[in-house]
């Protein structure tokens, strides 16, 4: 039996979710293409645990523009929430949100990028998003780049691999805090900066086969544009917000465990832990770390900095930490180990622990064990804002998802976070992964579901997109009723 648990009364409860991923409408309300526009869906690369189909390259992008590039394009219709909006924030407050994450979606703001003006049609949506959501009583949690920057930024620019692209999101930082100063009280400035390790397409906007630069090169260079970025806009909301907003950033944070005691295997690990809080490490402190410049000039890897750089990230630290959450790692000293320190999904597997469908480690005291260290580096508050568990299921013969397996998942997550407030972590709130299905970020896949809420859509965006509650929706309204003292009984 576990112990009574019980969140503190301002501990924010809800879901996450990405304008790419749920919003479609992608040609509606004069919003521009983004770079997940491009994204397909392939059949044929669905289920391995490192089969991720978001990179896309320039001769892809050539061909989009000739209108010769063919495919599914899933997240170009997502579930219509452009257009349900009120239907899913009602089913939201059913079961008590007290938050919702939620992306803007920069070209919806401005098409290209690159306009003088907004679009006047994108800014009334959220308006009417969080006039909703703030009329249940939920409060939005906005990721301001979610992986949906405008494409023409890539195809101008080359994306975040240029410095071009920090002015544009600046302008577009200072129209969205301006806009809802009034509504919006937490925000987050880019999604998973870690990402660009994984896809430099997805995290960056970037096309490798146009540029001769190695891609760790690559990867590490739009990164620091980014962070500038970031810093800029955390110095805008710092003039333009009241008093009591706040603003974050946010990493997939991913635990990382030694295969051995060997000390070889342990310095590994500490190597690739370093790779996960290089990213906090700059934003919390406004400065690079000593082993990260170090690994770039062991690595050869010719990062640009400009002169006023330093400043600019010493003036724009945030306020607290989001992190995703959904595996850890285990690694050794063994030759290529030190090229796979920052990808999403591990090339070892711990015997220790099962995996999901997609091959991904269950580990939920590993978030304990996260939310403890990151406490530890950098005494700023920690906020879950993924977190979640991705399966394939159908409706039962009754007409409902009996997904108990998600509940338990959940319920396991939870009682770590509880135990790691006890263990005096602040942790501000807790946002679950897709709490209605919605379109795969790695796979622009329906079929990998993450919802307390089941949305009638296969991959092929077939089905009438009729809403319907899954056992986990009761499961989880109990315990925010609970304030989580439900976990226990569980």
């Amino acid at each position: 039996m576990t112990a009574r648990l019980e969140f503190p009364e301002t501990f924010l409860w809800g879901g996450a979710t990405a304008a790419n991923q749920i919003e479609g409408a992608y040609d509606e309300g004069g919003k521009g293409l983004s770079t997940s526009d491009l994204a397909r869906y392939r059949p044929d690369v669905v289920n391995g645990a490192d089969n991720f189909t978001f990179e896309v390259t320039g001769a892809e992008l050539d061909a989009a523009d000739a209108g010769e590039l063919e495919g599914i394009f899933a997240k170009r219709w997502g579930i219509d929430f452009y257009h349900r909006y009120r239907e899913d924030i009602a089913l939201f407050a059913e079961m008590g949100f007290t938050t919702f994450r939620m992306s803007i979606a920069w070209p919806r703001i401005y098409p290209t990028g690159l306009e003088d003006e907004p679009n006047e049609e994108g800014l009334a949506f959220y308006d009417r998003v969080f006039d909703e959501l703030l009329a249940h009583g939920i409060q939005p949690v906005v990721t301001m780049s979610h992986y949906e920057m405008p494409l023409e930024l890539t195809r101008r620019f080359n994306g975040w691999l240029s410095r071009e692209c920090i002015a544009p999101f600046e302008k577009f930082a200072r129209t969205v805090l301006t806009r809802y100063r009034d509504k919006v009280r937490y925000w987050l400035t880019f999604n998973e900066l870690n990402m660009n390790l994984t896809s430099v397409y997805t995290g960056a906007g970037v096309l490798m086969d146009r540029t001769d630069r190695p891609v760790r090169e690559v990867a590490y260079q739009a990164t620091h544009h980014q962070f500038l970025a970031s810093a800029l806009a955390v110095k805008a909301a710092r003039e333009i917000l009241p008093a009591g907003a706040v603003i974050g950033a946010m990493i997939n944070r991913i635990e990382v465990y030694p295969a051995t005691p060997k000390p070889a295997d342990v310095l590994q690990a500490m190597r690739e832990d370093q790779t996960n809080f290089f990213y906090p490490d700059v934003a919390v402190r406004g400065r690079y770390p000593g082993y990260a410049l170090r690994y770039f000039h062991d690595a050869g890897l010719n990062i640009e900095f400009a002169e006023t750089d330093q400043q600019i990230l010493a003036d724009g630290t945030v306020d607290y930490i989001g992190i995703s959450y959904y595996m850890s790692h285990l690694t050794e000293d063994r030759p290529g180990a030190q090229d796979e320190t920052g990808l999403l999904v591990g090339a070892l597997k711990n015997p220790h622990l099962t995996l999901t469908q997609w091959g991904w480690p269950v580990d939920p005291v590993g978030l304990r064990i996260s939310l403890n260290r990151l406490w530890d580096r950098y005494q700023v508050p920690i906020f879950v804002v993924e977190n979640g568990l991705g399966a394939e299921e159908a409706p039962g013969p009754d007409g409902i998802i009996h997904d108990q397996y998600r509940i338990d998942y959940l319920r396991e997550h939870l009682i770590q976070i509880g135990e790691a407030i006890r263990d005096g972590v602040d942790v501000m709130g807790y946002t679950a992964w897709g709490p209605i299905d919605l379109i795969s970020c790695g796979t622009s896949q329906m079929s990998k579901r993450y919802g307390f809420i089941h949305v009638d859509q296969d991959n092929y965006g077939q089905g009438t997109l009729r809403r319907s509650r899954k056992d986990s929706f009761g499961w989880y309204r109990d315990v925010i009723a609970s304030r989580g003292a439900s976990l226990a009984g569980d």
